[in-house]
C-alpha cells in the first residue's frame, strides 16, 4: 500500500479576517512544486491576500495552476492524484474552469488551500496576477482591500460565497482602473 497523498482533507468553514502569516510563503511554495512535480507541463503562481506581504485575509493558500492548451483534463487528473479535492461549498466553478480544493501541514499548522486550475492563455491568469501584484506595489490599496474584508465580516457576511460576492465590487473597480492605465 503506498503512502497517502500529501494533500490532506479541506475543512469548510465560515470566512474569517486572519492576520498575515509569513509561513504561508514556504508553505505555498511546497504546493507548487508539489504540482508542478504531478503535472510538468503546468507553471503554478501563489496569488490573493496570502501571496501580499502583511495582507490580512481570510488565511487561504490561493495558487493558480495555469495549464496549456489541451492539458484540462490531464492536469485536473494530476492535481487530483495528490489528494485535491472537488470544493463542495463556496462559489461553484465549473470542471471547464475549475478550483480545487485541500490542505497542507507546514511548520506545525494547517493551511487550506485553493488551486484555480486556469488555461495559461487566459485573460483571467493576466488579471489575477495583476491584481496581486496592484496589491503588492500599492501599500495604501492593500490596506483599502484589508478594510473592505474587515467590514464585510464586520456587517456579518462570513459564508465564503456571499463574501467572496461582497469583496467583488472592490476587486472589480481596481480591475476596472488598471486596464484604464
Amino acid at each position: 500500500m503506498g503512502s497517502p497523498p500529501p494533500i490532506l482533507h479541506y475543512a469548510i468553514l465560515p470566512a474569517e479576517y486572519v492576520e498575515y502569516d509569513p509561513q504561508v510563503v514556504p508553505a505555498a511554495r511546497r504546493v507548487i512544486d508539489l504540482i508542478t512535480s504531478a503535472a510538468p507541463s503546468t507553471h503554478a503562481e501563489h496569488i490573493g491576500s496570502t501571496a501580499v506581504p502583511g495582507c490580512a485575509g481570510k488565511g487561504i493558500l490561493d495558487l493558480m495552476v495555469l495549464y496549456p492548451p489541451v492539458q484540462l483534463a490531464k492536469t485536473r487528473a494530476a492535481i487530483d492524484a495528490l489528494g485535491f479535492q472537488h470544493q463542495r461549498s463556496g462559489h461553484a466553478f465549473p470542471e471547464h474552469r475549475p478550483m480545487r480544493v485541500g490542505a497542507i501541514e507546514h511548520g506545525g499548522r494547517i493551511y487550506r488551500v485553493h488551486a484555480h486550475v486556469i488555461a495559461s492563455n487566459s485573460s483571467e491568469a493576466l488579471d489575477l496576477r495583476r491584481f496581486r501584484d496592484a496589491l503588492r506595489n500599492d501599500p495604501a490599496l492593500c490596506a483599502a482591500y484589508q478594510a473592505c474584508k474587515r467590514a464585510i465580516l464586520q456587517s456579518g457576511v462570513n459564508e465564503a460565497a456571499a463574501y467572496t460576492r461582497a469583496k467583488g465590487e472592490f476587486i472589480s473597480a481596481v480591475m476596472g482602473r488598471g486596464r484604464r492605465s
